[in-house]
């Protein structure tokens, strides 16, 4: 196969939900949404006040907010990853932690140079893009698609819109971590690991 075809087949495999991002998140995220990334300190607070520490004992670097290590950039290819919800909104205290089992994400390396992020299994597969923004932090921006339907693109609605920061938390371990989201939670992770 030629570099053309190679990088056609590329473009094909990579949804229309994964379009190319611009260089700057503040230029493509929602008022709201960039709101809701301003008070991440805060929702890592509040989330993790609802959580006993019997619930994030055994947790590790995924549940502490200071975790975040340089380079975040995660290598193109296939991860186990799983998804935690912090602070469940209207659930009792004790309450305040579900760890979800393992399912599959997949980083992408678009021709152009975007990382796409997504989740491939499960009945609430997230996926968008991976921004340059600190060197301990991506900024993501995507949407989250439920049950059998097809990828959701960010801006498209906004119940389904998420935004959240992408750092790495160990040796070939990484976490976004989704402030506020639009259901559930006060606080979601969704953690991976090779």
């Amino acid at each position: 196969m030629n570099a053309a075809a190679a990088a056609l087949a590329i473009c094909i495999a990579i949804p229309a939900a994964a379009s190319a991002a611009s260089a700057e998140y503040r230029q493509d995220a929602r008022p709201a949404d960039l709101a809701r990334l301003a008070r991440l300190d805060q929702a890592w607070r509040e989330a993790l006040s609802h959580a006993s520490p019997q619930q994030l004992r055994g947790l590790g670097a995924v549940v502490r907010p200071d975790a975040a290590l340089v380079r975040p950039e995660p290598t193109p290819g296939a991860y186990r990853c799983r998804t935690l919800k912090l602070g469940l909104k209207g659930a009792a205290p004790s309450s305040g932690l579900i760890t979800y089992g393992w399912f599959r994400c997949r980083v992408e390396l678009t021709p152009g140079g975007d990382l796409i992020l997504s989740k491939t299994t499960g009945s609430q597969r997230p996926m968008g893009h991976l921004y340059p923004d600190t060197r301990r932090r991506q900024v993501y921006l995507g949407a989250v698609a439920w049950g059998d339907e097809g990828p959701v693109r960010y801006g498209d609605n906004d119940e389904r819109d998420q935004i959240g920061v992408f750092e790495r938390i160990g040796a070939q371990r990484y976490r976004l971590v989704l402030p506020y989201p639009k259901q559930e939670s006060t606080l979601d992770i969704l953690e991976l690991a090779r």
